[in-house]
């Protein structure tokens, strides 16, 4: 689990990124989480954005994204998703 802390420092990293993956009409799929499981490791960091379109509440495709790809949800802002998972060959972002 993060800290406040941690929390903070990750939306602040968070702010200037785009997000990369849309969640739309199909919701969250298995082939989706892979794909966010392989970019979380690349990058550490994503923001995920849910579309009007799809069928699932953000809090709901949050946690699902969360516990699929195995990811912290530092925030949810708007129709944005942040996702943290600290990477396993990769590490960039060293928490405080």
């Amino acid at each position: 689990m993060l800290t406040g802390k941690q929390k903070r420092f990750l939306r602040s990293e968070a702010h200037h990124l785009k997000p990369i993956f849309q969640v739309g009409k199909t919701g969250v799929n298995d082939n989706m989480v892979k794909q966010i499981g392989e970019a979380l490791e690349k990058r550490e960091l994503i923001k995920v954005s849910i579309l009007q379109n799809s069928p699932e509440e953000k809090n709901t495709a949050a946690e699902k994204l969360g516990l699929e790809a195995g990811a912290e949800i530092v925030q949810i802002i708007g129709n944005n998703i942040v996702l943290y998972k600290a990477s396993q060959e990769n590490k960039q972002i060293h928490l405080p």
